[in-house]
């Protein structure tokens, strides 16, 4: 999936730093159309959203709902997404990244790009899984 899927700083506080090892910490909205798809939540479930960037600076929308943070939007702009499909890209919490992702690599699962930090929020692996789909992991930040 997305190279540059990750959560921002300013979103940090409420989702992964809680997340117990093996459940579902986060998830992110991968289009080609971010307006469109912010408009389609805003205007049915009633997010509003916070721009930011990720580490590399491209374009990343916090999705809000109370005012909290509950999603992620991330643009597939650059030709290395060019084979990925739109989709909601999910993060499970684990307990060690790397240990886990050796895990899921010896299991048949590919690591799509280097194990990366992101500050704050955490180090991730995203991982296509024997059957295909893609899924981050990631150990939450202390």
């Amino acid at each position: 999936m997305s190279t540059a899927s990750l959560k921002t700083q300013n979103a940090s506080a409420d989702c992964p730093t809680q997340a117990p090892h093996g459940t579902f910490c986060w998830n992110e909205r991968l289009t080609r159309d971010v307006e469109s798809v912010k408009k389609f939540y805003a205007d049915t479930i009633g997010w509003t959203y916070e721009a930011t960037k990720t580490p590399d600076g491209d374009p990343y929308w916090v999705a809000l709902q109370g005012g909290k943070p509950v999603a992620g939007f991330f643009t597939l702009s650059a030709p290395k997404f060019d084979g990925v499909p739109e989709c909601w890209m999910s993060y499970l919490a684990v307990d060690d990244v790397e240990r886990r992702a050796a895990k899921a690599t010896a299991a048949g699962a590919k690591l799509m790009r280097p194990i990366f930090n992101v500050p704050n929020v955490g180090r991730i692996a995203i991982l296509d899984e024997p059957g295909g789909a893609g899924v981050g992991w990631m150990t939450p930040a202390a």
